[in-house]
């Protein structure tokens, strides 16, 4: 093994589980990413990977390395750190993984004004209906609803969050007047997937005995299209609510949900002094943005 750059290759092909998807992350083509892993193969005289049409898969040697590659990628960005110092601003790149509802009504302000005052970074928001996996590297930090119990991660809540029924006035002139709990069944309920709702704190509507979501959605975003377009009634965000001001809350005094958001990182990560500063940033951001859009809810 020669270069830093042999694991650097090695690992995204680790956490992608192909060339096509280590060759994106890596900004070179799938057939160079393939003949850099054989020629890594070749050098170490053992076999990292098995190949099949489904993917690369490690090999007991691969998963051995795997922990000696994250510690050098790791000591690399510390040294980086060391040689740079202390910039006045950060720079870089920077991937956030967060739930679809905060990925589109919180991070594109509270990242576009981390941007502005740091015009050297790089910010990208992986929106994902589903938990990001810190451990593959599909982002180097993740907004979720529940705090992880498994891995090596750190866990920071960020500030609790509201939400309510809400439907659109067209919808709301419309239809049967909803006065208790009792009148939802005969509404028109907008909603999550039952089978793809992928954490317990997302399923809203089993309290209320909604089990029958006529019009479902992986996506919060779907969901919020389609309440505010008049087609039904669902749990809606209050920090969404100004995004959309034809949407009214409903059984405000009935129905009214708190939950969480936490900051996920590596346990690793925390030694870096950037992703600190940038962490630290982003919870003081997002509890500001999300009282400022609840305040107009």
């Amino acid at each position: 093994m020669d270069s830093w750059d042999d694991l650097r290759v090695f690992l995204a092909v680790a956490r992608g589980e192909s060339l096509s998807a280590a060759g994106r992350v890596l900004r070179l083509d799938p057939a160079t990413v393939g003949r850099r892993v054989a020629r890594l193969e070749a050098r170490m005289g053992t076999a990292l990977f098995v190949k099949s049409p489904q993917g690369y898969a490690l090999t007991e040697a691969g998963a051995r390395l795997v922990t000696h590659a994250e510690e050098a990628e790791q000591a690399m960005s510390l040294a980086a750190e060391a040689v740079q110092g202390r910039a006045e601003g950060l720079s870089g790149q920077i991937r956030i993984g967060a739930p679809d509802g905060c990925a589109n009504f919180l991070l594109p302000q509270v990242c576009a004004r981390i941007a502005r005052d740091n015009p050297a970074l790089e910010l990208q928001i992986v929106a994902l209906p589903r938990v990001v996996n810190l451990s593959r590297r599909e982002a180097d930090m993740a907004i979720a609803v529940s705090a992880p119990t498994a891995g090596r991660l750190s866990v920071q809540k960020i500030t609790d969050y509201r939400l309510h029924l809400a439907a659109s006035d067209a919808y709301l002139a419309q239809n049967a007047p909803i006065e208790t709990v009792a009148d939802l069944p005969a509404h028109r309920v907008v909603g999550y997937i039952p089978d793809m709702i992928f954490d317990k704190e997302l399923d809203y509507l089993a309290d209320l005995g909604l089990t029958r979501v006529p019009l479902a959605s992986n996506s919060v975003v779907v969901q919020f299209q389609w309440l505010s377009q008049g087609a039904g009634l669902g749990i809606v965000h209050d920090f969404a609510l100004p995004f959309a001001p034809g949407l009214r809350r409903v059984l405000t005094g009935a129905v009214s949900l708190t939950r969480s958001f936490y900051l996920v990182r590596h346990v690793d990560d925390r030694r870096l002094e950037r992703l600190n500063r940038f962490a630290a940033a982003l919870v003081a951001e997002l509890r500001a943005e999300l009282a400022r859009l609840e305040a107009r809810a």
